[in-house]
C-alpha cells in the first residue's frame, strides 16, 4: 500500500472519530438537562407541599385562635350578665340584713300595743317603749349609727345645718346654743346634719 493511500485512509478515520463522537456528547447534555429539570421539579414540588403544610397549619391555628376567641368572648358575656345579676339581687335586698334585726324591736311594739289596750296601764306601756327604744337603739349602733353632739361646739357646716342665731350671754358668737334636730353619722359619713340655733 502507498504512503498517499495510508494518509488517505488515515485521514478518512480521523474524519469520522469527531463526527461519532458528537451525537454523543450532545445526547450527554440532553440527558443532563433533563435530569437537572427533573430534579428542579421535584425541589419545587417539595417547597410547594412544604408551602401547603406550613400554610394548613396556620389555617388551623387561626382557627383555633378564632375558636378561642369566641369562647372567651361568651364566657364575659355570661360573667358579665351574672354579675349584673348579682348586682341587681344585692341593690334590692341589701336592707335584709337590717330589717332582720328590727324585726324583734317590731314584734316588742306590737306587743306593747296590745298590752297597754288589755291593761289600760300606760306607765308600764312608756316604761315598755323606752325599752324598746334602747334596743332599736343598740341595733342602729351596730350598723354604724351615731349621733352628733353638737352642743356647745363651734359651728361646722359639714356637720350642722343652722336654721338662726340667737343671741347667748353663755357663748361666744359662732356656737351651736341648741339642737333642733339630732344630726347622724353612719361610720364615717353625715347621714342628716343636725338642725341647730347658732349664738351671734
Amino acid at each position: 500500500m502507498t504512503t498517499e493511500h495510508k494518509e488517505s485512509q488515515h485521514e478518512g478515520l480521523g474524519a469520522e472519530n469527531p463526527e461519532t463522537a458528537k451525537p454523543n456528547a450532545e445526547g450527554a447534555t440532553y440527558e443532563d438537562n433533563a435530569a437537572e429539570a427533573a430534579n428542579e421539579a421535584a425541589e419545587a414540588s417539595e417547597a410547594q407541599q412544604a408551602v401547603e403544610a406550613e400554610l394548613e397549619k396556620f389555617k388551623q391555628l387561626a382557627e383555633e385562635n378564632a375558636t378561642r376567641t369566641l369562647r372567651a368572648q361568651a364566657d364575659f358575656d355570661n360573667f358579665r350578665r351574672r354579675t349584673l345579676k348579682e348586682k341587681e339581687e344585692f341593690a334590692k335586698y341589701a336592707s335584709q340584713k337590717l330589717i332582720e334585726q328590727l324585726l324583734p324591736v317590731v314584734d316588742n311594739f306590737e306587743r306593747a300595743l296590745a298590752t297597754s289596750k288589755e291593761t289600760k296601764d300606760y306607765d308600764a306601756l312608756a316604761k315598755g317603749v323606752e325599752m324598746i327604744f334602747r334596743q332599736l337603739d343598740g341595733v342602729l349602733s351596730n350598723e354604724g349609727l351615731q349621733r352628733m353632739e353638737a352642743v356647745g361646739t363651734p359651728f361646722n357646716p359639714e356637720f350642722h345645718q343652722a336654721i338662726m342665731q340667737v343671741e347667748s350671754e353663755e357663748h361666744e358668737e359662732g356656737i351651736v346654743v341648741e339642737e333642733v334636730q339630732k344630726g347622724y353619722m353612719l361610720k364615717e359619713k353625715v347621714l342628716r346634719p343636725a338642725m341647730v340655733k347658732v349664738s351671734s
